[in-house]
């Protein structure tokens, strides 16, 4: 008799385990073939060396069905990506605001030209007033974008319009669904500088990413290390120059615990 309950708990076990294996795994395989998807473009699939998208996506959950926002999506890489993941009966808002859309050009035109993504929708918006319903995505995506909010333009060379950004970061709270996730990938700056950095340099500091998000009810649940670089002394601007696609970047990644503001 205990021989045999012992058996039965064993047998349990392996189902349990093998029932756990296919719940990881579907996001897993979801992430892997939007990256391998079919008519991605040569710039795209070259930008996957250096970003990683499949494992970072893997960390999300995100599956097909969900509603999810691509924040300043820049040309849409992401968006395209979210927008396979996702699938016909999913919806990906891809959103710029004017600046961001200036920066996109001809790119982002090309990505989403004859309805190329169906369950994509652009919109150009400012990003004090999104006009986002609340509780009614399951993902957003931030992706190197975060420091931006923080970015004041004094020149205007770049017509990037000052942010209120506890507006911002409020609405994105509000907006996502109860149990529903946030990626947040950004470039490093150094530890103890907060948002200091954000216009000279283009980073911000993680630990300071991290508390803007958990006072509005979002709690970090993975993170990764593929986009790290302990080479990065972090004391140059991210965008151009010699740390153009070599800089540490962290990647977290929220779930809405709490109701936002």
């Amino acid at each position: 008799m205990n021989s045999h309950g012992a058996q039965l708990r064993t047998v349990f076990g392996v189902l349990v385990f093998a029932a756990a294996l296919c719940v990881c795994a579907s996001p897993c395989r979801a992430a892997d073939a939007a990256v391998a998807h079919a008519g991605r473009s040569a710039a795209d699939l070259k930008r996957d060396a250096l970003d990683h998208p499949a494992e970072l996506l893997r960390l999300t959950g995100i599956k097909p069905g969900m509603h999810v926002a691509d924040v300043l999506a820049g040309d849409g890489y992401y968006s395209e990506l979210l927008s396979d993941l996702v699938g016909p009966k999913g919806q990906v808002l891809m959103l710029n605001n004017a600046a961001f859309d200036g920066f996109a050009g001809d790119d982002r035109k090309t990505r989403l030209a004859g309805n190329r993504l169906p369950n994509v929708e652009y919109r150009i918006v400012d990003l004090d007033h999104m006009d986002l319903g609340a509780a009614t995505l399951d993902a957003i995506v931030l992706c190197k974008v975060y420091h931006d909010l923080y970015w004041v333009d004094s020149t205007g060379e770049f017509g990037w319009p000052k942010i209120d950004v506890p507006t911002v970061l409020d609405q994105l709270a509000r907006a996502l669904k109860p149990g529903g996730v946030l990626l947040l990938i950004d470039h490093s700056a150094k530890s103890g500088h907060g948002s200091a950095d954000a216009s000279a340099l283009h980073r911000i500091d993680e630990a300071y990413a991290r508390g803007d998000f958990e006072k509005r009810g979002l709690q970090v649940v993975a993170t990764s290390d593929v986009l790290r670089r302990p080479d990065d002394a972090r004391d140059q601007i991210s965008y151009k120059g010699p740390m153009l696609g070599k800089t540490d970047k962290f990647v977290l990644v929220f779930r809405k615990t709490q109701p936002g503001k």
